[in-house]
């Protein structure tokens, strides 16, 4: 059975199964109901206020990350607004991998995500089980669904709102379902030793963030059964440090998979905080919990409050160790994850068609899509990516070693030496076609409404379209090149040498000119030269060929070939000027890979 048909079917068959324990359980149903309202509500929070923010949210980060204590109070902040830990984490990882932030601030950012799950559940937990939420979130929903009748971000806040709402009904519906479960679902009478206890339920909150996606979800469940009486307040404790292990997997898992080193190196400082707190609270399990009993004691807590405690005192923990380490840390982890040699020659030279692999787009990613600035960075990287990718097809159309294009100073080229074999179809599929397939799928999930920002990534897609088209040209070349330069006597022989010789310079110059700034004195220079450049194919190149002709010295045949492919370098040497025009329109769209922007260090708390 094939992967997506074994997928639907188990898919199928676990609807069915929970709609089966549904009709069992009417409980198990109340339950269920809270927490899709929850998370659906958490959905509609984070869609509004992107919505609602546009750019101020990338922005923000960029500029909040520039202290440490600052990057902490912008993690606090952001996963008490968002409700969710994992989620701020995976917009940090995001951001990092576009270069929006450095490495420091991101760690800073991590740090005080967990901190700001604390505060949600200490207005849960001092709310208690008797306060019902859901008067609170009727009128709140009412206003939020004729806010999203109007335009602009009237209809952002309305979503907001909504979400907001969902989140108040998900939670009270929440404790009834715990309330209906009643004495059916009774772990607190479970006593299978300290240890062990510590252990399984540190897992069963591991596996409900894994499973949420959220540790808001975990802990508000665990609230729940708590104040329901289901667990003790020492199994609560456990699964609420399960939960914190759990957000960490869940963003190393996503940071790993779909990001570039930096944002795998986010993902795994996110790890390494969450399992060595983890880790030093277990081993100080019985000072702490003695610390929360007596704290509770004097000043009055209930179960819930002390839940609450005990999540802030161990987050609190692992700042305190990792605070002064942060510098360090990430020096470490750029050992650890160094980043990967660049290939200077993106398509190797030989390479059988049979074996031929398809070329992935290097950028795009699903978590670059949580942010607009993020998404478009990661087109314009993309897109620079297509670049290379394009020229060295065009030299591998040549017959051109790759690595010449790289060179410092113009090489001289030396004639193809024979046999000369090349599928020019199979270098488009594979190398062009394929990664510009997942561009494009991915620009058609972006949503993005600032107006300049949607110009930009119109003129990200112009610049696509034209490499495309470019590379298109270049494979009409490539059968009368293939054909020409492997027979020194032919008349056309020479011909082929030379416009096989312009076409290499003009793309040196447009990778020269690509490569500047736009609007720099180097662009304009690298353009003005390119402009040069191509019109001598017209007054030289062609008028050349034609004199041969009347000289005898060529053949019609010839000719005729050679003015076909006249056409086609002059559009090509035509496509990379349009490229640099697009590039100078909007102020830069980076075509082709530059150095990498070394982020500004970050100042001392």
């Amino acid at each position: 059975m094939k992967k997506p048909a074994f997928r639907s079917l188990l898919v199928g068959l676990l609807l069915i199964a929970l709609a089966g324990s549904f009709w069992y359980s009417p409980a198990w149903l109340q339950l269920c109901y809270g927490l899709a309202l929850f998370l659906f509500g958490m959905q509609c929070i984070e869609e509004g206020l992107h919505n609602a923010a546009g750019g101020t949210l990338e922005r923000l980060m960029a500029s909040s990350t520039a202290t440490p204590a600052r990057g902490l109070m912008f993690g606090m902040g952001a996963t008490f607004v968002l409700q969710s830990s994992t989620l701020v984490s995976l917009l940090t990882i995001a951001f990092l991998s576009t270069g929006l932030i450095g490495l420091a601030g991101g760690i800073a950012v991590i740090l005080g995500t967990n901190l700001g799950a604390t505060g949600g559940i200490w207005l849960l937990a001092l709310a208690g089980q008797s306060v019902s939420l859901s008067p609170a979130a009727v009128p709140m929903l009412v206003f939020g669904i004729l806010a999203g009748f109007l335009k602009g971000r009237f209809a952002a806040f309305g979503r907001v709102l909504v979400g907001i709402a969902l989140i108040f009904i998900g939670i009270d519906a929440i404790k009834d379902g715990f309330q209906s479960v009643g004495g059916n679902l009774d772990f607190a009478s479970i006593r299978s030793g300290g240890a062990m206890e510590v252990a399984i339920f540190s897992g069963i909150g591991l596996l409900l963030t894994v499973v949420l996606q959220s540790t808001h979800a975990t802990l508000i469940l665990t609230l729940a059964a708590l104040a329901g009486g289901q667990i003790s307040v020492t199994q609560g404790f456990a699964i609420a440090l399960g939960s914190n292990v759990g957000s960490s997997i869940s963003t190393a898992f996503v940071g790993f998979l779909g990001s570039e080193r930096s944002g795998q190196r986010l993902a795994l400082a996110h790890l390494l905080f969450n399992v060595v707190t983890a880790v030093l609270c277990l081993l100080l399990w019985l000072p702490l919990t003695w610390l929360v009993a007596q704290a509770a004691g004097w000043l009055g807590f209930n179960s819930l409050l002390q839940l609450a405690l005990f999540h802030t005192l161990f987050n609190l923990v692992g700042l305190a160790v990792f605070w002064k380490l942060q510098a360090r840390l990430a020096e470490s982890l750029q050992r650890w994850l160094p980043d990967k040699a660049a290939d200077e020659v993106l398509i190797p030279e030989e390479m059988p068609e049979k074996t031929m692999r398809r070329k992935q787009a290097r950028y795009l990613s699903d978590n670059m899509l949580r942010a607009g600035d993020t998404a478009l960075r990661a087109v314009f990287q993309e897109v620079r990516h297509l670049g290379a990718l394009s020229l060295e097809v065009i030299c591998h159309v040549l017959f051109i070693p790759a690595e010449m294009l790289y060179q410092e100073e113009e090489p001289l080229l030396e004639p193809p030496e024979p046999p000369l074999q090349l599928d020019a179809q199979a270098l488009y599929e594979n190398y062009i076609k394929a990664p510009y397939s997942e561009l494009l799928e991915f620009t058609s999930k972006m949503d993005i409404d600032d107006e300049a920002q949607q110009q930009q990534l119109l003129q990200a897609h112009i610049a696509a379209m034209q490499l495309v088209e470019i590379v298109k040209d270049s494979k009409h070349l490539q059968k009368n090149m293939q054909h020409y330069l492997q027979k020194p006597d032919s008349r056309a022989y020479p011909h082929y040498l030379r416009l096989r010789a312009h076409l290499f310079k003009t793309m040196c110059l447009f990778r020269r000119a690509a490569a500047a700034p736009a609007g720099s004195e180097a662009w304009k220079e690298g353009s003005e030269a390119l402009d040069r450049h191509v019109a001598t194919l017209e007054s030289s190149f062609r008028s050349r060929v034609f004199d041969k002709l009347r000289q005898d010295e060529l053949g019609s045949w010839h000719t005729s070939s050679l003015m076909n492919d006249t056409n086609y370098a002059k559009r090509i040497g035509s496509g990379f000027q349009e490229i640099l025009r697009v590039a100078g329109a909007v102020g830069g769209v980076e075509i082709l890979p530059a150095e990498e922007e070394e982020m500004p260090a970050q100042e001392e708390a």
